[in-house]
């Protein structure tokens, strides 16, 4: 008797349990996204509808394999419309729904902001209520990290601690040697193959920036220690490659956590890469004191009242971080700005009579580079045809209001940063031409709204790492300028894909000659 009144006690506790694990469920994945989505609606906000747990992944992940076919345009492209050629869904949404309109990642609900006016009280907002999204962490955290949680009352914020961007400045100024030193490596290498091939080259240059970055990235960031980063910095790229667009199936609720051959791939090299940094770091401890970004990550990690656990995430988000901004950013926004100037020969020349008037020849120190502004102009537009960030993501941790806008708790909001940098109603008719006069006033007078205008961020939380990328940007480019002539390579196929940055997808092969 006593036998059968205990199982029938365990069999209502199972039971009990599984009805309370399908009551969970249903509110998560159900009647959460759907509290939601009504809440927006009511301010007259539409989007596709959703499917139960995917959402509009799969409309996604179709319009995304419609566009990766190489394109067959003119080798010299005339337009650079990247929002309608890598994007193109989010485009049809926008006509379809409005500036503002809301689409589902999973059982994520996102708003899609196009609106100036939102995206303007959406950038200079400081409140810790609007943080890093959840998904975000959880899907990109191998790459970019978890951030920090500390208590904050009742509640809980995600929070990192940051680097005064003056210290980050000055440690870019004490790094002049290096990046001079590895652009000067780029150009002896191409002299020697020019030379070998005849007069004339035909360079892949992809590489060559990856390798002028890295090398910075790896001396600047790492000081005596910069020849294991090289090994970090790959395993970092191909984390990367497998965080892309192209696996949008892990934003579907509980994928990212199923043995599957690619997750398991992420979490190898996530751990590989922790250990490695973290072994760096033990043996700097051990060593002698360096002036590097990781003596200045140690330095402000140390001298935070973080625990051991949270000391060690803070550095390896950092050095993260370090090698995206630092690293990926300038390769790709170099790769794009030589292909911009190979394509525009009057520009190139404009920008090499600057270089020669200001350098007279010689290797340019952080003041000279200061005063290149017509090669500034054409940065600027490269990061607006080509910005680094596609999209700037945050989470309503409270509800929340920006102008009329009301945003519920647990609401991610999309900035279309793509998509407002060639925004014809605020850049005007040529929104999809190269044309870097625009930036002849800064960027405060570029366009009808120059707050539109963010490559790195905007507001409070604008990328630490632009100072170093411009600084390297300018220091390569003019020194290629200075030494060499160029046009756009036969093989070039003008074929921008979307992974975590806008990248080439097959290249950009130029034709160079020394002057």
């Amino acid at each position: 008797m006593q036998l059968q009144f205990d199982s029938q006690f365990f069999m209502s506790i199972v039971f009990l349990g599984f009805a309370g694990l399908l009551c969970y469920l249903y509110t998560s994945f159900v009647e959460k996204p759907k509290r939601l989505r009504s809440k927006l609606m009511k301010q007259g906000i539409n989007g596709p509808p959703p499917t139960i747990l995917v959402g509009n992944i799969l409309e996604l992940k179709k319009a995304r394999s419609d566009t990766s076919k190489p394109s067959s345009s003119s080798k010299i492209p005339s337009s650079h419309n990247c929002a309608a050629l890598l994007l193109p869904l989010f485009d049809k949404w926008r006509n379809e729904y409005g500036q503002v309109f809301m689409f589902s990642l999973g059982t994520t609900q996102i708003l899609c902001v196009n609106q100036p006016d939102i995206v303007r009280e959406v950038t200079v907002c400081t409140s810790l209520d609007l943080g890093k999204p959840a998904y975000q962490l959880k899907q990109l955290g191998p790459l970019v990290g978890q951030g920090i949680l500390t208590s904050n009352g009742t509640k809980w914020v995600r929070q990192r601690k940051i680097i005064a961007p003056e210290l980050y400045m000055e440690k870019v100024k004490g790094i002049m040697n290096i990046i001079s030193e590895s652009a000067v490596s780029v150009v002896n290498l191409w002299s020697n193959r020019i030379e070998a091939e005849g007069g004339a080259a035909d360079i892949k240059v992809d590489e060559c920036m990856r390798n002028f970055s890295g090398n910075v990235i790896s001396k600047a960031c790492f000081g005596s220690n910069y020849a294991k980063s090289e090994e970090i910095f790959l395993k970092l790229t191909a984390l990367q490659e497998r965080l892309s667009w192209k696996n949008l199936f892990r934003r579907i609720p509980g994928t990212c956590y199923l043995p599957t051959k690619t997750n398991r791939e992420i979490w190898r090299l996530e751990k590989e890469v922790k250990e490695m940094i973290l072994q760096v770091v033990k043996e700097r401890k051990e060593t002698s004191f360096e002036k590097d970004l990781l003596q200045m990550v140690l330095e402000n990690a140390m001298g935070s009242n973080l625990s051991k656990e949270a000391i060690g995430s803070f550095i390896v988000d950092n050095c993260k971080n370090i090698y995206l901004a630092g690293y990926e950013t300038t390769a790709v926004t170099a790769t794009w700005c030589l292909m911009l100037l190979a394509s525009n020969p009057d520009w190139q020349d404009r920008v090499r009579a600057e270089v020669t008037e200001i350098c007279r020849g010689g290797i340019p120190d952080f003041s000279m580079l200061g005063k290149m502004k017509q090669l500034g102009m054409v940065i600027n537009e490269a990061l607006r045809l080509y910005p680094p960030v596609t999209v700037m993501s945050r989470e309503a941790l409270e509800d929340m209001k920006f102008g009329e806008l009301d945003a519920p708790k647990g609401l991610n909001i999309w900035v279309m940063v793509v998509s407002l940098h060639t925004n014809p109603d605020i850049w005007g008719d040529d929104a999809y031409k190269f044309k870097p006069e625009r930036f002849a006033n800064g960027t405060t007078g570029c366009c009808k709204l120059p707050h539109v205008y963010m490559p790195f961020g905007v507001g409070p939380r604008v990328c630490l790492g632009q100072n170093l990328a411009i600084v390297e940007l300018k220091m390569i480019i003019a020194l290629i300028l200075s030494k060499f002539t160029f046009s756009l390579s036969p093989r070039y196929v003008h074929s921008p894909t979307l992974r975590l940055l806008i990248e080439p997808e097959h290249g950009v092969n130029i034709l160079v000659k020394k002057l």
